[in-house]
């Protein structure tokens, strides 16, 4: 690591500790030329995840627009913050864990039904008429008939 002082290119850690979110770790480091201290951080290098519209454009994944959109289904819903950060916060790391850097945005909906089915029937009907653009009342009603057949 360079020295931040000296410019010289070898130091040492002296202290390492998780950082306050547990996502980074904090490394005090003492320079070996003019033996000044600096602080580091290190933290896991996370690759971009390229969303496919069902229009064909592409824009980043964005987790804020994820959670919004799952905040709004489950609205007057008995159904924590928490709860929806969990599902969000898995769903984004099965996406980093694939290989693929680009994801289809119907497969996110697909697994943001799965995860909302469990959770809260209503906000998955919700979230469901949304994604899938139900156009009439027969396509609400014929989700609804596939709910209740899982039942």
């Amino acid at each position: 690591m360079k020295c931040p002082f000296c410019g010289y290119l070898d130091s040492k850690v002296v202290d390492s500790r998780p950082a306050e979110d547990g996502a980074s770790i904090r490394r005090r480091r003492e320079c070996l030329s003019c033996r000044k201290r600096f602080t580091t951080f290190e933290v896991m290098e996370t690759l971009p995840v390229v969303v496919i519209k069902k229009d064909g454009s592409r824009q980043s994944f964005d987790r804020s627009k994820l959670l919004n959109g799952m905040i709004r289904a489950c609205e007057k819903r008995p159904v924590s913050f928490e709860t929806l950060e969990k599902i969000v916060d898995e769903i984004e790391q099965i996406l980093q864990n694939e290989m693929n850097r680009e994801v289809p945005s119907e497969k996110i909906g697909e697994m943001v039904m799965d995860r909302l089915k469990d959770v809260d029937e209503v906000a998955y009907v919700r979230f469901a008429s949304v994604y899938r653009q139900f156009k009439d009342i027969s396509t609400f009603m014929s989700e609804l008939n596939k709910l209740l057949q899982e039942k």
